[in-house]
């Protein structure tokens, strides 16, 4: 079965067993709007769906891997109801991409940050390039991790880790986040995509099917808590929107100054 390539936001390719998603909004540093997420969704449900496909790789054009949440779509976004439907396909991804029956990799190069990194750390196998900014800083507009974030941070680093470097919002390199235990591989820079290509080879002679039924059990026994986590931080998100220190956030992020927030 052929996959869909008709998208505006995705770059979408099968080279045997393995497919090639690249998100594609370079001109935004790939930032996750509702049209680029509903695409990814869409087409790694198709993925799941092909029997013949067993490997995802998910990377980005342009200068970096993905700048998170689009906040100029944010700046747009009117009433809870519009903020609800946002979130359930910021949902909806998460859990696609956490257990899907694939094995799946993300190749970062350049920008990983907030949503984009939750994205990427739903993945199997994590790749960066030396020189990648790695940060979960919802923090620096006044809010909270989301697409699993507070999740995927403790499942990788452990509570206490993950509570301080998202209070900081940290940027850390591939090396800092490497020793911190965010990430699986650093490679040199313009390397992430040959590493990837050494991990899809290398799994491909694998029996990938008993490491699918591994990644199934354990990903099975957490589906639940990462489900919990999502509806936590949606409820979260929603309280942090209203606040004065995130507005104070997105003006300060949108006239390019440090934010003065008062804790309010």
């Amino acid at each position: 079965m052929e996959l869909t390539n008709s998208y505006k936001t995705l770059h979408v390719k099968t080279e045997g067993k393995t497919a090639w998603v690249s998100l594609n909004r370079p001109e935004s540093l790939n930032a996750l709007n509702k049209e680029l997420m509903s695409e990814l969704l869409d087409v790694l449900k198709e993925i799941s769906r092909n029997a013949d496909l067993q490997i995802v790789v998910l990377k980005g054009e342009g200068k970096g891997f993905c700048s998170g949440g689009d906040i100029k779509a944010m700046l747009t976004m009117s009433g809870e109801e519009e903020f609800k439907t946002f979130m359930k396909v910021i949902k909806e991804l998460s859990t696609t991409l956490y257990a899907m029956p694939k094995i799946t990799i993300s190749a970062i190069h350049g920008a990983a940050a907030g949503l984009g990194l939750s994205l990427a750390l739903a993945c199997d196998v994590l790749i960066a390039e030396e020189q990648s900014k790695l940060a979960m800083n919802f923090i620096g507009i006044g809010l909270v991790p989301d697409g699993g974030g507070h999740f995927l941070m403790q499942e990788r680093v452990g509570s206490h880790k993950a509570m301080h470097a998202i209070w900081r919002g940290d940027v850390m390199n591939a090396h800092e986040a490497h020793s911190f235990g965010l990430i699986d591989r650093v490679t040199a820079e313009g390397r992430a995509v040959a590493e990837a290509e050494a991990y899809v080879s290398r799994f491909s002679s694998s029996p990938l099917k008993a490491m699918l039924e591994t990644k199934a059990i354990l990903r099975s026994s957490r589906l639940k808590e990462l489900e919990e986590t999502l509806e936590m931080e949606e409820e979260s998100q929603w309280r942090m929107r209203q606040t004065d220190d995130h507005l104070e956030g997105i003006n300060a992020f949108v006239e390019k100054r440090k934010p003065a927030f008062k804790g309010q």
